[in-house]
């Protein structure tokens, strides 16, 4: 396809449809993405009020031929808020569109507009006496649309699932521009093909997210949180396991933590108050959420004593307040800021099945060495089988001597990744970053039908070109 780009013609087009205030001038951020692999194209920046007027810019970019990208809190990691080369694009920012349309307490259901930050969702369903279980480190800034686009995972996937499980139902702008107004509230409806999960995780390549109907849960009547101390992660996952058994249901989070992510904190935010004196290899932040008439520091020091009997644990700290609490959260939710500061050589969202985990770190250390000389610092949410495995220079080298070996490196890991059964993008995304391995990795029919929908959805190819799917 030959796509035309998003001048002054084409601005001329919108001004005559939908007045003057849609178009803004693009800010530098609409062009930038976290890691900085990819720089966007200034073409033109809409920032429309409502679904019509979503699908008035969708409909004239389909009849002109013009590339589009949605834009959400641009915090995604994998490239896919921005368009580096081709004809410049169309960019849709959801930002004004951000009202909570409704909330229904007694069917645990909020129905939210796509601009709206995660942080506010919470805060409307904490008003109605509720959780939305979603928790990212960005969650100040990114927004539901994006979370939805890209099934964002986070900290309470083991007790709430994914994005994708926290849904009921879509509005959403198809690549034609026809508003498909799928607002169900209904959790049994088994009337045909999922357009809702087929559309969730498809990262604006098969139409623009606008509104979402999302499940809320009882508030925990209390929550308890504790960092231990672990021999190994055979035995942090062994900790998982006793957890379950003594507590079923309530843990809400079960994050692993190297050493390494420590030892960064240390030297690149020293402010971060961390819970040990001397930090242990390896360490599992746990968080439970229980209800009325358990007391959740019992539970984590039961947890504990049986833990120690086994040999599972050697030390551990249980907040006894929210701001202890707060000081272990900091230390787990600041690491990718320090991961951040020292810079890495390649970073990796993956996924292995949990009982594999073990035997995949220590297969992982091999593969990085016979590389070279880095550090790797192996953190993540264990209870999902989520690991964030970024591989580092050695000490006092910086990540700018390493860069042609960085895709050796990401290879070399995200093979392993593949032979033990697991996936590259655990979380994140395949965005322009992926591609590839996506198309290396696939089931050669998955990946076919893959393309079949695409084309079928949007036979232009103008929705966020070049993401998932390579061109």
């Amino acid at each position: 396809m030959r796509w035309n780009p998003a001048d002054d013609r084409f601005a001329e087009t919108i001004h005559a449809q939908l007045g003057s205030d849609v178009l803004r001038p693009i800010a530098e951020r609409y062009l930038e993405e976290p890691r900085g692999r990819f720089v966007g194209q200034p073409g033109l920046l809409a920032l429309p009020r409502t679904v019509d007027e979503v699908s008035a810019l969708v409909r004239m970019a389909a009849e002109a031929g013009v590339p589009v990208v949605p834009y959400g809190g641009g915090t995604g990691l994998v490239g896919g808020q921005v368009v580096p080369d081709g004809p410049t694009p169309l960019i849709i920012s959801l930002e004004r569109m951000t009202a909570i349309r409704a909330v229904y307490p007694t069917e645990n259901i909020l129905i939210a507009e796509a601009g709206a930050i995660l942080a506010d969702v919470q805060a409307a369903a904490d008003d109605a006496d509720r959780l939305f279980p979603l928790a990212l480190a960005a969650q100040g800034s990114c927004r539901i649309g994006g979370n939805l686009a890209t099934n964002a995972g986070g900290v309470n996937v083991l007790r709430y699932g994914n994005a994708r499980d926290l849904c009921l139902g879509l509005e959403v702008v198809l690549p034609s521009g026809e508003i498909w107004h799928g607002l169900s509230r209904l959790r049994k409806d088994n009337t045909g093909y999922d357009l809702r999960n087929l559309l969730i995780g498809s990262e604006g390549t098969l139409g623009i997210i606008t509104a979402a109907a999302l499940k809320l849960f009882p508030r925990p009547n209390s929550v308890g949180t504790a960092m231990f101390q672990v021999a190994s992660p055979e035995a942090a996952i062994d900790l998982l396991s006793l957890s379950r058994d003594q507590v079923g249901e309530g843990i809400s989070s079960f994050e692993l933590i190297h050493r390494q992510g420590l030892d960064f904190l240390s030297e690149t935010l020293p402010e971060v108050r961390q819970p040990f004196a001397s930090p242990a290899e390896w360490n599992v932040l746990v968080e439970l959420g229980l209800s009325a008439g358990q007391n959740p520091s019992d539970m984590l020091e039961a947890i504990f004593v049986a833990a120690e009997e086994r040999g599972l644990v050697s030390d551990a700290v249980i907040a006894q307040s929210e701001a202890q609490r707060s000081e272990l959260w900091a230390v787990r939710e600041r690491i990718p800021e320090a991961n951040r500061l020292i810079g890495s050589v390649s970073s990796h969202d993956i996924s292995v099945p949990i009982s594999r985990i073990p035997e995949f770190i220590r297969r992982a250390a091999d593969v990085v060495a016979g590389q070279g000389p880095f550090r790797v610092n192996c953190f993540g949410h264990l209870g999902d089988g989520n690991l964030h495995y970024n591989v580092f220079p050695p000490g006092g080298k910086d990540k700018a001597d390493f860069v042609e070996q960085r895709g050796a490196v990401k290879r070399a890991v995200h093979d392993l990744v593949n032979e033990f059964g697991g996936s590259v993008s655990a979380e994140h995304g395949i965005g322009r970053l992926k591609t590839e391995d996506l198309e290396r990795y696939s089931d050669p029919v998955r990946l076919q039908v893959m393309r079949d929908i695409k084309a079928a959805l949007d036979p232009h190819g103008i929705m966020n070109p070049g993401v998932v799917l390579a061109r």
